[in-house]
């Protein structure tokens, strides 16, 4: 499995980590199985957020016995984002998660609390031990560039974005912005959430032919392209042990450049638009 640099921090990542939204919705145990499957593996990025029901106090007993091999991620509501509630919510989180500390907490996406009064929470935590970094989430370029002025440079970690093979709108403001400050980018949702091309759709069969040369799936072939620049990590869902192998191959998966070419002519990215896509 490759690992990268996040953002600005020593500690390398995995490229490819693991999501849980909903993961606590359907089998538990095997839910279980398939993070520590994918700790096994090397996908030590694991994410989650107050708001995914359930996910922390799996991700809980996923890791028991193993918290130093994670790099766990967890969000702050919007509506909890205020300095106090922020610090009650991380304290939550840290309960559910049966840890002292979290390695990286974000910002789920932007809300009525001010920015200044998140990150003066999010430095309070990380001056008592209970975060080591922080980010944000669902952040356009505009929205980057007002929080990097209350932060000042280095602080901001990553930026989790939705990102998958037929949404690429981060690709226009997003993604060079993070390169040129330094912020990890984080694709959620890198299937599209049941969009995944079909195997007889166009984009399938592209996706197939590729995979094929390569003895990989074509979802590891997605993954790959998504995560071909050295700032952009993904963190797909794998509710099977079978699925956080899958996903795990594409950490070694190099595609040549003729067959980004191809993707990227089969997938494009289409216009700016106004607003960041986000789910």
């Amino acid at each position: 499995m490759e690992q990268r640099p996040f953002g600005p921090l020593k500690a390398e990542i995995s490229v490819i980590g693991q999501g849980t939204w909903n993961i606590a919705h359907g089998d538990r145990s095997r839910a279980i199985t398939a993070l520590r499957r994918g700790l096994d593996l090397g996908m030590n990025h694991i994410d989650t957020a107050e708001m995914y029901d359930g996910a922390e106090a799996l991700i809980a007993e996923a890791i028991a016995g193993r918290r130093d091999e994670a790099f766990i991620v967890s969000k702050v509501l919007p509506s909890n984002a205020s300095r106090e509630r922020t610090r009650r919510a991380c304290e939550s989180s840290l309960a559910k998660l049966k840890t002292d500390r979290l390695d990286c907490y974000l910002l789920h996406w932007r809300g009525e609390h001010p920015l200044e009064e998140t990150f003066r929470a999010f430095e309070d935590l990380k001056r008592d031990g209970k975060i080591l970094s922080y980010g944000v989430s669902n952040f356009d370029a505009g929205d980057l560039q007002e929080a990097l002025a209350v932060t000042g440079n280095g602080k901001i970690i990553c930026n989790q974005v939705l990102y998958h093979l037929q949404q690429r709108a981060i690709e226009h403001e997003v993604i060079p912005w993070c390169e040129k400050n330094g912020v990890a980018v984080v694709a959620y949702s890198p299937f599209g959430q049941d969009r995944f091309p079909a195997p007889n759709s166009a984009g399938g069969k592209v996706l197939g032919e590729i995979a094929l040369s390569h003895r990989a799936s074509p979802r590891q072939v997605a993954l790959a392209f998504l995560t071909r620049r050295k700032s952009v990590f993904a963190i797909p869902k794998a509710g099977r042990p079978e699925h956080a192998e899958d996903n795990a191959a594409a950490g070694k998966l190099k595609l040549s450049d003729d067959e980004i070419v191809r993707i990227d002519r089969t997938f494009p990215r289409g216009p700016k638009r106004r607003s960041l896509p986000m789910l």
